[in-house]
């Protein structure tokens, strides 16, 4: 199967996002190469992350948007991600902490057709560009 987006996540996680999108309202994913729980996937509520120029938008997960710091995704641009859910408590800023849970990232690495298909859709969109899409395409945490 090829995918649209270079993240998914487990039904776990989608419960988990369904549960802090009630409680915070619209949200945000990003993970940068930041040492320790930095290179850990954060959930913020949108606005509460300022996304840079250089951002990419991986895509979306359960409906909340999905970006990664562009060093990071140069490193790991061959992979598909997907976020999943386990017991025990990271040290950032991560809306999940309290629950006593923490996010983090699974990865497998792509075939050549799934690069292939995502290349020719014109590359991830970064920074405001991908802020625009995904405002213009509807509410970012809607489906």
């Amino acid at each position: 199967m090829i995918p649209t987006s270079r993240v998914d996540c487990t039904h776990a996680a989608a419960e988990l996002i369904s549960r802090l999108r009630a409680q915070h309202g619209d949200l945000l994913f990003h993970q940068s190469g930041g040492c320790c729980d930095g290179s850990s996937p954060m959930c913020f509520a949108l606005g509460d992350f300022k996304i840079g120029s250089r951002d990419v938008l991986l895509g979306t997960v359960s409906g909340v948007p999905f970006f990664m710091g562009n060093d990071q995704f140069e490193l790991w641009k061959h992979t598909a991600l997907t976020l999943d859910v386990v017991p025990g408590r990271g040290s950032g800023f991560s809306l999940e902490a309290p629950h006593g849970v923490r996010f983090l990232i699974r990865s497998r690495v792509l075939e050549a057709a799934e690069i292939e298909a995502l290349d020719a859709s014109g590359g991830p969109l970064r920074g405001d560009d991908a802020l625009r899409a995904l405002s213009s395409s509807s509410s970012p945490t809607s489906g």
